[in-house]
């Protein structure tokens, strides 16, 4: 019965926020998003590369909508993100026989690792899994996942918090670097 009990929950869900946070929360994640879809549109329509993957709209959550999180900060954000995608590529390399076995695999080695290493950021399961089931144009580039497009991408997703979030004078980005 006391398992049962556990699942009530014990405290209330957090305050919400104004209308101001909702509006500097809207502009950060659409510039956010926009700089790393305008150059997947633009600067690489004729190559091979990925800019943009979905794992970056779940970022764009945190670190433009939940500053002040653990997971939001900026060695979450690209530590996380950068990990994981090694670890989905080497799971992919060495179990892409067994796509079942490959996707379980990369996500919950990619949490483990990234408890590890204190980088702990959600999106990075997210971002395992697709070098695993994303389809052709991600397997083919190999390792260079972790670099293009997700290292790129979450670099200039950190660079437009940093100048979004500072902004308004009652918030602030990051609480912490290291």
């Amino acid at each position: 019965m006391e398992y049962f009990k556990k699942m009530r929950g014990t405290t209330k869900s957090p305050p919400g926020v104004g209308p101001f946070e909702l509006l500097v929360s809207w502009i950060g994640a659409f510039l956010g998003i926009a700089a790393v879809a305008l150059a997947n549109y633009n600067i690489l329509k004729d190559t091979d590369l990925v800019m943009i993957i979905g794992s970056f709209g779940a970022s764009a959550v945190l670190i433009y909508g939940a500053v002040r999180s653990p997971l939001a900060q900026p060695r979450n954000l690209v530590g996380g993100h950068i990990i994981s995608a090694i670890i989905g590529v080497a799971t992919y390399n060495l179990l892409n026989g067994y796509m079942w076995l490959a996707a379980s695999v990369a996500v919950a080695t990619a949490i483990v690792v990234m408890h590890a290493t204190k980088t702990l950021h959600p999106p990075g399961g997210a971002t395992a899994l697709i070098a695993v089931i994303g389809g052709e144009n991600i397997h083919d580039l190999g390792y260079l996942y972790a670099v293009i497009p997700v290292g790129l991408g979450v670099l200039i997703m950190l660079i437009i918090a940093l100048l979004i979030n500072n902004i308004p004078k009652n918030r602030r980005y990051p609480e912490c670097w290291i």
